[in-house]
Parts: structure tokens; sequence; C-alpha cells
């Protein structure tokens, strides 16, 4: 008897010393309340003993909760299924924490009772260096395709360097999107930052446009060189005479206003 209380002893310290939250909760009573939290639980949501146990675990939750997960949460509990979720929670001073939370079905034959287990681990650092990098990456994306409102329903799409194929499908997905977006009517494509000219641009450049037309859209280049105005001449048929150019986008916003 001694050696079976000694045992529950080292596993209650065991469970406390764990950084991890765990919460034991019973189904078979009202509303599925806490019966049993470790200390790790306590010091991430900062609520004490007394306040908790009796409690559905939904006290955690809050306005910018995602339902939809929460929704995944209670189907699996009601079907007794394992399941992780990340949810959106909130400490007892009110401040939110992502909570990765990992909840499994625990039957005991000697009792005839289920049990749910819930470990719960802050991942708050963790979403907030994936939301970092997405912005980050938003940006990239950005400055590779930089489109810059100018009048209401007019925007400049600056080119600046070489451009590839894998280049120009990602301005042209971009771009495409940002036209509907923005509910632009007329795309300036600024071409005075180019260092290549060649049949790919002209070809890239025809695509843009056909699909812009489609959008409701017009495409007007800009910055054109006379070597460029050559190599279109040069590969004949290709720059159709019903794009727009002009020299510069002052010039162009001139003429357009």
């Amino acid at each position: 008897m001694e050696r079976i209380f000694a045992n529950h002893k080292l596993l209650i310290e065991a469970l406390n010393h764990t950084r991890a939250g765990i919460i034991i909760t019973d189904p078979n009573q009202d509303d599925n309340p806490i019966i049993y939290a470790n200390q790790g639980f306590f010091e991430m949501t900062g609520y004490e003993q007394n306040e908790i146990i009796g409690q559905n675990c939904r006290f955690l939750q809050g306005k910018d909760t995602d339902s939809n997960e929460v929704d995944v949460l209670r189907q699996a509990i009601h079907q007794k299924k394992s399941v992780t979720v990340e949810l959106l929670n909130y400490r007892k001073d009110g401040k939110s924490f992502w909570n990765n939370l990992s909840v499994d079905c625990l039957h005991m034959d000697y009792e005839d009772k289920t049990y749910f287990i819930g470990v719960q681990k802050d991942v708050t650092y963790r979403r907030e260096v994936e939301e970092s990098y997405e912005r980050s990456l938003q940006e990239i994306k950005s400055l590779a395709c930089p489109i810059v409102p100018l009048l209401k329903d007019i925007a400049v799409l600056p080119l600046i360097g070489e451009m590839n194929e894998h280049r120009f499908n990602s301005i042209f997905d971009i771009s495409t999107k940002e036209v509907v977006h923005q509910k632009i009517t007329t795309l300036i494509v600024d071409l005075s930052g180019l260092t290549t000219f060649n049949d790919l641009v002209l070809r890239d450049l025809i695509k843009l446009r056909d699909v812009l037309k489609l959008l409701g859209a017009e495409l007007i280049l800009s910055g054109v060189s006379s070597k460029m105005a050559a190599k279109a001449i040069e590969l004949d048929g290709m720059l159709a005479s019903d794009i727009r150019t002009a020299n510069s986008v002052r010039s162009l916003l001139a003429e357009l206003m």
C-alpha cells in the first residue's frame, strides 16, 4: 500500500514538473468538467486550482478563438477520438497565447469509465516566427512585383533588372490578382529599368496584355527605348499595334489626366 502511494506521489510530482499543461476532464459529469490540472497548466494560464476544478475548459476561449478549430475539438470529443488543434486562448490576465492542444480518450476498465487527457503547449513564439516569415515573404513578393497605385484606377508596374520565365510567372500572378483586387483599369508597365529585352520579354508582355484585356484593364508600356523599339520591329508581329506606348510614366500621366 505504501509503495502504491509512493508511486502515485511520484506520478503527481512528475506531472507537476513538466512544462506542458496537463488536464483531465470527466465526460461522465455534466459539461465535462476539469477534475485535475498540473502545475504547468496553472503557470501557463495564470489560474489557480480552486478557479478551474469543476469548470469546462472553454473559459480559455475568447473573442478571437477560431470557432472552426473549436468545432473540430468538440466533434472529436463527442466521437471519443484523439485530436490536436491550435487555439488562440486567453490567460486569466486577458493576454492571449497560442495553445497547441492534444486531447486523448482514456478508458479505465476497472471503473468502466472514459476520461479525456488534454496536453497543452504554449506555441506563441513559434506562431509569431511563422507569421513574421509570412510577412517577409509578402514583402519580398511586393518588392518583386511592386505595383504602385497612381490614381484611383491607374497603377504602374516598374520592371527592373533581368527578366526570366520564373520571375515573369510570379509577376504575372501577382499583377493580375492586384488588378482585380484594386479594381485597376489601366496598368502602366515601365520598361526603363530592364537590363534585358528579348523575344521572351515580348511574349510575356503580349500574354499579360491579353489577360488584362479579359479582366477589363488596359496595358500601356512606358520607358520603351530605341533599342527596345528596334528589337520589337525585328520580331515582326509580336508587338501588336494596339499596345499603347509612352516615353515615360510622367508623360503618360499628363496624357491620361
